[in-house]
C-alpha cells in the first residue's frame, strides 16, 4: 500500500470519528500547483511544460499510482492539463477544465462528488491557497501578494495538500506533503501566478 493511500485511510477514519459519520466515506482532494513551465506566463502567454515540469509531472501520476483517484480537474492552462496528463493517462481518466478564475465552481464541484471519491486539481500559486481555504483547510509558508493574497511561492512546485472533507461543516483534515525532486537551477523557475 502507497504511503499516500495509507494516509488518506488514516485521515478518512479521524475525519470520519470527528464528524460523527463513521458509516459515510468523505471525499479527499489532493491539489498541487502546477509544474515548471518552459517559458513566462507573466504576459499572458500558456506555455507547455519545461523538461523539469514533465518529470515532476511523472513524479506525481507515481506518487498517485495507488491512491484510488477517481476524478481529475485543471484549470484551462496548458500547464496544468500536462501536470495531470500522466496520471489521467494511468487512470484513464480525463481532467475536467475549470477555468482559474471560477474558484467557487471548483469548489462547489469538489463538495458534490460522491462519497468516497478521490479528486485531484491541479491548480496555480494564488488558486491553489484559495480553494484550500474555501474547502475548510489551512496551509502554512505561504507569501502575501498585493494583487493576488496569499501564494505558494513561486519557486514551490512541489508541495501536494491532501484534504480530507468529512462533510457538513466539519472543518477539513489538512496534511501538506512533497512530490518530486526539487529544480536542478533556479533557471528552471518561472515565476508565474
Amino acid at each position: 500500500m502507497s504511503r499516500l493511500r495509507f494516509l488518506a485511510i488514516a485521515l478518512t477514519a479521524a475525519a470520519a470519528a470527528t464528524a460523527g459519520v463513521a458509516g459515510d466515506l468523505p471525499v479527499t482532494v489532493v491539489l498541487v500547483r502546477h509544474a515548471e513551465t518552459a517559458g513566462s506566463t507573466r504576459e499572458g502567454g500558456d506555455p507547455p511544460l519545461s523538461e523539469a515540469g514533465r518529470a515532476r509531472a511523472e513524479a506525481l501520476a507515481r506518487t498517485l499510482a495507488m491512491s484510488g483517484v477517481t476524478h481529475l480537474f485543471a484549470s484551462e492552462a496548458l500547464r496544468c492539463r500536462e501536470t495531470l496528463a500522466p496520471l489521467g493517462t494511468a487512470r484513464k481518466l480525463e481532467p475536467t477544465a475549470i477555468p482559474a478564475g471560477e474558484t467557487a465552481r471548483q469548489v462547489a464541484a469538489l463538495r458534490a462528488l460522491p462519497p468516497g471519491s478521490v479528486a485531484v486539481v491541479a491548480g496555480h500559486s494564488n488558486t491553489v491557497p484559495a480553494m484550500v481555504r474555501a474547502l475548510g483547510g489551512k496551509m502554512s509558508g505561504l507569501v502575501d501578494d498585493p494583487r493576488y493574497g496569499s501564494l505558494v511561492p513561486h519557486e514551490d512546485y512541489g508541495r501536494m495538500v491532501v484534504l480530507v472533507l468529512a462533510g457538513g461543516d466539519a472543518p477539513a483534515a489538512t496534511v501538506e506533503l512533497r512530490y518530486g525532486d526539487e529544480p536542478a537551477s533556479p533557471a528552471e523557475v518561472h515565476k508565474t501566478p
